[in-house]
C-alpha cells in the first residue's frame, strides 16, 4: 500500500517527517527513471467497471489543519484513490464536466480511467460508475509499443462527457488526437492535428499540457505546452493553434525550474498552468499560476502570475492532472490528480480540489 506519512505532533515528529519525505521523493525521482518498464501492458485491456476505494483527505496542510486558504485558492477536499487493478495508476492528464460531477483521466500506460465524483458538503466524498479501458489507434486497433501509448494530456474540446469530442495529447510519439467520447466509452481517434515541426525533436519532453481556449481574443484555439523543452533558459515551448489550425509558436516564462504537467482554460480565457519541480534540497514541488487571455498570441513570452505553490509540507503528490468545473455557487473548482508512476510502494494517486477566491 502506498506510503503514509505520519501525523505531526512534536519537533521530533516534524523531523521524521521530512525524513520521510525526502526520502519518498527522491526514491520516486529514481522510479521515474525507471518507470516505462513497470508499467503495465495495456494491449489486451478491455473496457470494464473497475473497483476504486477512497479515503478522504480532509486537510491539505500537514502541520495545521485548520488551514485552508493557500495563495489564492482555498482547499475543498481531497480523496486517495486506490484499486486493486494492475492497470489502475500513471494518471497523468484530467478533464472535468462543466458541473465538476463527471472526470475523465488519461493515463501515461494508453488507458482511460472516467467515473462521477460524489461530493459533501462541498467536498469530494467518493467517486462512483467508474469504468477503464484502452485507448486505441486510428484503425481500432490496440496500442502496443509504450511510446505510443504514453498519453499525458486531456480535455473535452466540443459537446459533453457522454457524447461529445476529446483532444487527448501524447508523448514520445508526439500527437495530439481527436477522440469521440459517448456513453460507450473513448473511441478511437478520427484525426490528428497538424504538428510543429520542433515536435519531432522533443521526444520525452514532448507534449506534457492542452487545452482549448473558452473565451477571450482567442476563444476557441487550441493552446498546447511540451513539459520542458526549453526554446532558451527560463521559457518553456508552446504553440496556439487558431482557425486555420496551423500552429504557431510562443513562450511560456518560467525561471524557477517548474516542469509544465497540464493547463486547462477558464471561461474567460485566461489559462491556469499546473507546474511541478523536483530539488534534492527540497523534493518534490507544485505550483499553479495564471496567464491572462489577452497575453495569449503567436511568438508572444507569456507571464503566469503564480496562485499556489506547495511542497512536501503539503498533501501533494506526482501533480501531473489538471480539471475546471464550475461549484453549486458558480465558484471556480480547481481539481487535480496525481500520477504514481505505477509505483504504489512510494507514491498515491490522489484528487485534490480547490476554489479560486475571486
Amino acid at each position: 500500500m502506498p506510503l503514509q506519512l505520519p501525523q505531526i505532533q512534536s519537533a521530533t515528529s516534524l523531523r521524521r517527517r521530512w525524513l520521510v519525505g525526502g526520502v519518498t521523493a527522491v526514491v520516486a525521482v529514481a522510479s521515474t527513471i525507471a518507470y516505462a518498464q513497470m508499467k503495465p501492458d495495456t494491449a489486451n485491456l478491455v473496457l470494464a467497471p473497475i473497483k476504486i476505494t477512497t479515503a478522504a483527505i480532509s486537510a491539505f496542510d500537514r502541520t495545521d489543519a485548520s488551514q485552508t486558504k493557500f495563495g489564492k485558492l482555498s482547499f475543498r477536499g481531497g480523496l486517495v484513490l486506490t484499486s486493486e487493478s494492475a492497470s489502475f495508476g500513471g494518471w497523468s492528464g484530467l478533464t472535468m464536466s462543466a458541473d465538476g460531477k463527471k472526470f475523465i483521466a488519461v493515463s501515461d500506460a494508453g488507458s482511460w480511467l472516467e467515473g462521477d465524483i460524489t461530493y459533501q458538503n462541498g467536498a469530494p466524498s467518493g467517486v462512483a460508475n467508474t469504468r477503464i479501458g484502452p485507448l486505441k489507434a486510428r484503425d481500432g486497433s490496440a496500442l502496443s509499443r509504450n511510446r505510443d501509448r504514453d498519453a499525458e494530456a486531456v480535455v473535452l474540446a466540443s459537446g459533453t462527457m457522454d457524447k461529445g469530442s476529446l483532444l487527448i495529447a501524447f508523448e514520445q510519439n508526439d500527437r495530439i488526437g481527436r477522440f469521440p467520447v459517448t456513453t460507450k466509452g473513448i473511441a478511437p481517434p478520427l484525426s490528428y492535428v497538424d504538428m510543429p515541426a520542433a515536435s519531432k525533436k522533443m521526444r520525452v519532453d514532448g507534449f506534457e499540457a492542452v487545452t482549448i481556449l473558452r473565451g477571450g481574443p482567442n476563444k476557441g484555439a487550441m493552446l498546447a505546452f511540451a513539459e520542458r523543452a526549453k526554446a532558451t533558459p527560463g521559457l518553456t515551448s508552446g504553440w496556439l493553434w487558431g482557425a486555420d489550425g496551423k500552429p504557431q509558436n510562443l513562450l511560456l516564462k518560467n525561471d524557477s525550474g517548474f516542469d509544465v504537467t497540464d493547463i486547462a482554460s477558464l471561461a474567460d480565457g485566461r489559462v491556469i498552468v499546473l507546474e511541478r519541480r523536483f530539488r534534492w534540497s527540497e523534493g518534490v514541488k507544485t505550483r499553479l499560476c495564471m496567464i491572462s487571455a489577452d497575453v495569449i498570441k503567436p511568438a508572444a513570452q507569456l507571464p503566469c502570475d503564480e496562485l499556489m505553490s506547495a511542497d512536501m509540507g503539503q498533501d501533494i503528490d506526482n501533480m501531473e492532472g489538471l480539471g475546471i468545473s464550475t461549484g453549486a455557487s458558480g465558484e471556480t473548482v480547481i481539481t487535480l490528480m496525481s500520477d504514481d508512476n505505477f509505483n504504489r510502494l512510494i507514491q498515491r494517486t490522489i484528487l485534490l480540489q480547490f476554489t479560486l477566491v475571486p
